[in-house]
């Protein structure tokens, strides 16, 4: 007949302690920030056309105001064609509204 092991001590139980982060003093990433971590600069550079438009002449073309931040930042969500040639500017669905936004923002504010 098999006995049952004998227990040597309780077990422990781990308490996690969730790390509070005021807002107040969060970091907030720019929008010129999620630029450069983005894959934007594959096909976009600042100052000449590679696959995609330059941000200068992305900048010149459309004026900065709230607007056409939210008509671009869709479209850079939703992908698009044809307003800067035949080149398919690929979805970024998994980017959200208010990061393409800042983005948008960062690049219509280097108009000069």
């Amino acid at each position: 007949m098999e006995s049952t092991p004998r227990v040597v001590a309780e077990p422990i139980e781990e308490t996690v302690q969730e790390e509070v982060i005021d807002s107040e003093k969060s970091t907030k990433i720019s929008g010129e920030e999620k630029v450069a971590n983005s894959d934007c600069l594959s096909c976009h550079y600042m100052d000449k056309q590679i696959i995609g438009p330059a941000f200068l002449d992305i900048a010149a073309e459309y004026t900065n105001n709230e607007e056409n931040i939210s008509l671009l930042a869709k479209k850079v969500i939703n992908g698009g064609t044809g307003v800067w040639g035949e080149t398919v500017m690929p979805p970024h669905t998994t980017l959200n509204e208010e990061d393409a936004k800042d983005m948008v923002r960062y690049i219509l504010s280097l108009r000069k």
